[in-house]
């Protein structure tokens, strides 16, 4: 039966003893005559009652599982020797455990999740994928050189072509030349011959042949220009085409290029030896953090069981409290926060059992005083059972 229960009998009783009829005083400033300050006076009395109860029975949880708490560090405590050497054993191996696995959560990353995943995926061919990076990128250095050299060559060419066409022009300048010269020649000797009636016959011949002579030289660098530019002109094609061959091959090692660095999401073969070594270091340091969490979590386990059988009624618990197992400074310390956490809840349990004692007095006290309202507050108390 509970206390709203219990107050309900005590005024059902009350009501059925006769009552004084005389002008009400109010009780603490309250005007138990005035009916709406009456219901609120109850109300507030019974909401006393029912928050201190509650408190109460929250508390009185809280005082077990602290007493509880105390209980278990009271059944480690009196462990036979052996039994804490073994305890302290598995403690002393979680704390090396913890450690590794702390110290691999604070060190600095060598690479991003989404690098080292890359790498995962692709580990079995990384290492041929920098050999073929390095290749193409020698390669592709090889012929940009090859480029630069063609080219050179070509404009080389094109000069010696340009300068054998300005050859050519001065031999036909100079043709025209000995042409013109010796036209005006023979007119000086035919006015010489003819005007003056002199023997010219020697400069006929000399005329002659010098400009035959002339001629000859000349038609023949002429020709020799000539045959040379159509050699230039062949040689320029060859480069022309080799020039094309050697760019087909650039393009198409630059295309190979450009998708093995997509493919490992790098942006030279440099970047990506780097990160191959980056990524056998940080393989090992994660295994042997997967290694320290599997061996962490198989001796929680260990000290879970080892203390479950030993009467502990909480031994997760003291998975937070390793040290305690390990330092007996450590367990006193312990016990003395639990006692002082008890003590706490002590002293708050019994200030809301005063409270909700109070409040049941002070109805009881008005039910005795004012029978008639004893109807009124049952009423009240079946409106907060309801």
């Amino acid at each position: 039966m509970n206390i709203f229960k219990k107050l309900a009998l005590l005024f059902s009783k009350k009501n059925n003893e006769d009552s004084d009829d005389g002008f009400l005083q109010g009780r603490n400033g309250v005007n138990l005559s005035n009916p709406e300050d009456r219901s609120r006076y109850f109300m507030d009395c019974l909401d006393q009652m029912e928050e201190s109860s509650r408190e109460v029975e929250l508390l009185a949880g809280e005082y077990q599982l602290v007493t509880d708490y105390l209980t278990d560090a009271d059944e480690i405590d009196e462990l036979p020797p052996e039994k804490k050497t073994e305890i302290e054993a598995v403690a002393n191996q979680l704390t090396a455990y913890s450690a590794e696995i702390q110290k691999y959560r604070d060190r600095k990353s060598r690479m991003t999740d989404i690098e080292y995943y890359t790498l995962k995926k692709r580990e079995q061919e990384v290492e041929e994928g920098i050999a073929k990076i390095r290749e193409a990128e020698k390669y592709g250095i090889a012929v940009k050189r090859d480029l630069r050299r063609l080219d050179g060559e070509r404009q080389a060419r094109l000069y010696r072509k340009s300068e054998n066409q300005k050859n050519m022009s001065n031999y036909k300048g100079m043709a025209y030349i000995f042409i013109s010269a010796y036209i005006f020649c023979m007119l000086l000797l035919l006015f010489f011959q003819f005007a003056l009636d002199l023997n010219v016959f020697i400069g006929y011949f000399l005329a002659t042949a010098l400009v035959a002579i002339a001629a000859a030289v000349t038609a023949i660098k002429y020709m020799d220009a000539v045959k040379e530019s159509k050699q230039i002109q062949v040689e320029i094609n060859k480069l022309i085409s080799l020039q094309n061959t050697v760019k087909i091959r650039y393009v198409n090692n630059r295309k190979l290029l450009e998708y093995l660095y997509v493919k490992y999401h790098v942006e030279n073969g440099e970047k990506l030896e780097k990160l191959w070594k980056a990524y056998q270091l940080e393989k090992e340091e994660r295994r042997q953090f997967t290694e320290a969490q599997a061996q962490s979590e198989y001796f929680q386990k260990h000290l879970v069981e080892l203390l479950s059988g030993y009467r502990v009624k909480y031994p997760d618990r003291w998975l937070y409290q390793i040290e305690a197992l390990k330092d007996q400074r450590e367990m006193v310390e312990i016990r003395h926060e639990l006692i002082i956490r008890r003590q706490r809840v002590r002293e708050q349990i019994d200030y809301n059992k005063k409270l909700a004692e109070d409040a049941k007095q002070e109805i009881e006290d008005i039910a005795k005083l004012y029978p008639e309202y004893a109807g009124e507050i049952i009423e009240l108390l079946n409106s907060k059972e309801a």
